[in-house]
């Protein structure tokens, strides 16, 4: 069995075993999705965005998840709070930044929280993540507008060394680097994009796989979008419409496990 292959099921099965606390400062549209695929895979969910509380929920919690989606300045100034305990207290930091480029808005917030604190994971398709490195790139909406060539994928390994944190970038075939490791990933779905919050789960299962992680960050970060991505093939055996198949994504978050992670993760490493 390749290594990859190992890490997965092995982090796969801490998560089941140890039921890490991922504390979500996320969007409202995501909120229940991400709930029920942390549920799903094993992990327990917290969702707190009150700036009262956020100190003592992330010291409590195994990791976070700053997600800006539907970004306001007071949520901000929690993500910011949330993100300096988590620095302090040594778990895990997961950033989505959810329609990077499109506004000036998102572009400043994900810029001030990775200004004043320290972000383990950044995780967004192409245009947003690589908006946050060049002016020049324009994102619609939340979708993307680039795709992830040898000049992207040698982009984001120099922004992760520049940004000193892994970058993860979800597409057809995903990047994950932390500037010296470099791992692609060719599971997933198109039906996945076409059911709301499909990426803010992944974020959401990065951080419990992360939260659970000895070593690698970066691979960590691989296995888990191998691992969701495996679970989209395995549902749209099941379903090939939206709303169905969203329930058989959560079921095979569920049930998936070492045998299908054998046979079917596409996870390879590259120089």
């Amino acid at each position: 069995m390749m290594e990859i292959e190992a890490s997965a099921i092995e982090l796969l099965a801490r998560v089941r075993q140890k039921a890490p606390l991922i504390h979500n400062i996320t969007n409202f549209v995501v909120m229940n999705s991400s709930a029920n695929i942390l549920l799903a895979i094993g992990a327990s969910p917290v969702m707190a965005h009150c700036q009262a509380e956020v100190e003592e929920m992330t010291s409590m919690s195994s990791a976070l998840v700053l997600n800006i989606g539907t970004i306001q300045e007071d949520w901000l100034d929690s993500m910011i709070c949330a993100a300096k305990t988590a620095n302090s207290v040594g778990i895990p930091v997961i950033l989505d930044p959810v329609g990077a480029g499109a506004t000036r808005l998102r572009t400043d917030a994900i810029n001030e929280i990775m200004g004043k604190a320290s972000i383990s994971v950044l995780r967004g398709n192409c245009s947003e993540v690589l908006s946050l490195g060049s002016s020049g790139i324009k994102t619609k909406g939340v979708d993307t507008s680039l795709s992830l060539s040898d000049q992207t994928v040698e982009a984001a390994r120099q922004m992760a060394v520049d940004k000193k944190c892994v970058i993860a970038i979800s597409g057809e075939e995903d990047c994950i680097t932390d500037g010296h490791q470099v791992f692609r990933v060719r599971n997933g779905q198109p039906l996945m994009t076409r059911v709301t919050g499909s990426g803010c789960g992944l974020t959401a299962v990065t951080a419990a796989f992360c939260a659970v992680a000895e070593n690698s960050l970066a691979l960590a970060t691989a296995a888990a979008f191998g691992y969701y991505g495996l679970c989209g093939d395995l549902a749209v055996k099941t379903s090939d419409k939206p709303g169905s198949f969203h329930v058989a994504f959560i079921d095979q978050l569920y049930s998936t496990g070492d045998e299908e992670i054998r046979e079917h993760l596409k996870i390879k490493e590259v120089c």
